[in-house]
């Protein structure tokens, strides 16, 4: 008999969130810096994230992505709500170390 999953910390949405990437650039959404805020409620995990642009092609790929990643964590009855926002807006000063590595930009 499978067992119910139990709510998932903070770090275990943001590390499914890893497993998301970009597909422009082949990068993670989390060391590309684009997740803004994960909040746990007790039916819900609610994510805040940005683009690297509004006029972004991706953005309804990369959020079904992150609803899909985050899904497969939660117990039944919990929603996944992403909300994209633009304030404040995304720089390149919001990505991880490795991701300006793979860029080629200094750190």
């Amino acid at each position: 008999m499978a067992t119910q999953p139990t709510m998932p910390t903070e770090d275990d949405v943001r590390e499914a969130l890893r497993s998301v990437d970009d597909p422009e650039v082949g990068i993670n959404i989390v060391d590309l810096g684009l997740v803004y805020h994960v909040d746990l409620g007790e039916k819900h995990v609610r994510i805040e994230l940005t683009m690297t642009t509004p006029a972004c092609p991706m953005g309804d790929y990369i959020t079904d992505n992150v609803r899909r990643s985050v899904g497969a964590l939660l117990p039944d009855g919990v929603a996944v709500d992403v909300e994209l926002v633009w304030d404040p807006i995304w720089t390149p000063d919001r990505m991880s170390e490795s991701a300006k590595q793979a860029f080629g930009w200094p750190h």
